[in-house]
């Protein structure tokens, strides 16, 4: 292979190495949950919130905390932090039980992403 060859290949393979790990880089996941992902709670929260790892767009976060009965308890719509990165929404009052939050977000750059997970308030099962 000739030598300009050799580095117009390896150039290339260095550029879409870098545009791969922008891509990848470029979502927000949670970086906290409150309550956390699988925590039992003694005292029932007032409201849920999770910490993502970029910026999230206000206009197109989705929170929702399900029961057991598979209703959403949430109440009003979510609320974007000040750092742009917490979402959170307050609940009704929750009686002992599961709850499942389910998020969906899009990053600053467009990028959705979502999941879902769950926790529990200690007490007898509703």
């Amino acid at each position: 292979m000739k030598p300009t060859r050799l580095v117009s290949a390896v150039t290339c393979a260095f550029a879409l190495l870098v545009i791969v790990a922008v891509e990848v880089s470029a979502h927000s996941f949670p970086q906290e949950q409150s309550p956390a992902a699988g925590q039992t709670v003694a005292t029932a929260p007032s409201a849920v919130s999770i910490k993502y790892d970029a910026p999230i767009e206000h206009l197109f976060a989705k929170l929702e905390v399900i029961d057991e009965s598979g209703n959403n308890v949430a109440v009003g719509q979510p609320d974007v932090g000040s750092d742009g990165r917490t979402l959170s929404i307050k609940v009704s009052s929750l009686k002992p039980g599961e709850y499942t939050v389910k998020w969906s977000v899009v990053c600053i750059d467009t990028h959705r992403t979502q999941g879902s997970y769950s926790f529990s308030v200690a007490g007898q099962g509703s």
